[in-house]
């Protein structure tokens, strides 16, 4: 029997020991579990106590099962539902069991729902979606991917592979009447209008978007400098832990320091680097090579300084990196330790702020530019439509090839049909549906067992 016609099993709760635990079964056999397990099969969507049993008779738990025969569940199959205490026991007495059925074997990553996908219960973009459902860290990954999953952005992109084979139609229809007369362009002027209707539309989409996508791996923050200005103190603040060392000598830091922060509901990575600077030392020279690595990368950079080290932006290895200069230990530039505490803006330059890590001076205005900084990167999360930058690769591909029909309309009608038909293509891409056998091995891989 072929894998994908076996039935699965797997946990789609949380890892035990829990209070109870959910262990889901789909496919042609899934009933077959049921009646070799509870000795019967309950009501569909009833929930149903029963004595579990092994094929021994041996008992495995006083459990609750729920059933779902297809295509009216979850995956389009005959689904059942195994709610059992969560000890590692009982779960493994009830995999024990399930593994002894012939054609029956544990799923793996991704599989339940790459088998809801198949089966046409979700789209590619909602499979996406629910992936970033189950891995969001903050509220606003969760209230994109909840947008995603709600089909925002199948739905639009079904609407308009619709349009673009209705116009693909016409100009075919015109191709196949050629010699009658004036039908040819009855029926391309309205086809062109189409073209030119849609690619407008995702082009906004587009534009509108932002860095929406972004949002699902966040905004990269690196701490970066000369030695000994303070570095390892404003992660340790930006985190409300003890997560670097601090120390009065310079080169403590030799390795990459990362934290995850939420700032207003935006995932944002904070990186602490080594500070860079010449030094005889193989493994502190490694140290810095990362730092500079890391900063190049990273989407912002805080250049952190203080009195004695002024070392600037000419140490960067990325020019067009955005950096924000950071000017620590004010405290000791003043009788109160807190004139000129704050930011402000320079003409031409990126933010400029006025701290003291150590007095935690000027600190909650930086997490504020911090938070705003992410809002103006990520864009407007409202009516976000793309999550993905395959997506919006997608999309590009889609409106390149709209673009690509308009330019070659008055070319001949096979060329601008066969641009359609790129297009077209890109959004069934887009949604799963032709030539994705690959894209769909990698996504599906990426998900949990269970899901």
């Amino acid at each position: 029997m072929h894998p994908r016609e076996q039935t699965i099993f797997a946990l789609s709760s949380g890892r035990p020991p829990s209070a109870i635990a959910i262990v889901r079964v789909s496919g042609p056999l899934a009933k077959a579990a049921l009646e070799a397990l509870a000795g019967g099969v309950p009501q569909p969507r009833m929930a149903t106590r029963v004595l579990l049993q092994d094929c021994e008779g041996q008992g495995i738990d006083d459990a609750i099962l729920l059933w779902f025969p297809g295509p009216a569940s979850a995956t389009g199959e005959d689904v059942a539902e195994f709610h059992i205490h969560g000890s590692r026991a009982v779960q493994a007495a009830l995999f024990a069991a399930l593994s002894k059925l012939v054609n029956v074997r544990p799923a793996e990553p991704g599989e339940f729902t790459r088998r809801a996908f198949e089966n046409g219960k979700l789209d590619l973009t909602e499979a996406e979606a629910l992936d970033d459902l189950i891995h969001a860290d903050t509220d606003r990954q969760r209230r994109q991917a909840l947008r995603q999953l709600q089909g925002l952005l199948g739905d639009k992109a079904r609407d308009w592979r619709k349009r673009i084979i209705e116009a693909q139609a016409l100009i075919e229809a015109g191709i196949d009447f050629s010699d009658e007369g004036d039908v040819p362009a009855e029926l391309i002027a309205p086809a062109l209008a189409t073209i030119k209707a849609l690619l407008r539309e995702i082009e906004e989409t587009l534009a509108a978007q932002g860095r929406s996508e972004r949002l699902r791996d966040g905004l990269t923050v690196a701490i970066s400098g000369p030695p000994n200005v303070g570095k390892s103190t404003l992660i340790n603040l930006l985190a409300r832990r003890e997560v670097a060392i601090v120390s009065p000598h310079a080169g403590t830091t030799r390795d990459v320091i990362e934290v995850q922060l939420d700032l207003d509901g935006y995932p944002v990575t904070v990186i602490d680097t080594a500070g860079i600077r010449d030094t005889e030392d193989p493994v502190e020279q490694e140290g810095v090579r990362r730092a500079r690595s890391r900063a190049a990368e990273s989407d912002l950079v805080l250049w952190v300084t203080d009195g004695e080290h002024k070392t600037g932006r000419n140490e960067m290895t990325n020019p067009a990196a955005v950096v924000w200069a950071v000017r620590n230990k004010i405290d000791l530039d003043s009788v109160d330790g807190r004139a000129g505490a704050g930011a402000k803006i320079e003409p031409g330059q990126g933010a400029t702020f006025q701290i003291s890590a150590a007095q935690g001076v000027g600190i909650s205005e930086l997490v504020v530019a911090l938070g705003a900084f992410a809002r103006d990167y990520f864009g407007s999360e409202e009516d976000s439509l793309i999550g993905r930058e395959r997506q919006r690769r997608l999309l590009h591909e889609t409106a390149d090839g709209l673009r690509r029909c308009l330019a070659v309309a008055g070319q001949g009608d096979e060329l601008a049909a066969e641009e359609l038909r790129v297009a077209s293509q890109a959004l069934g891409r887009l949604l799963g549906r032709i030539d994705v056998e690959d894209i769909l091995d990698k996504i599906f891989r990426e998900f949990c067992i269970g899901k």
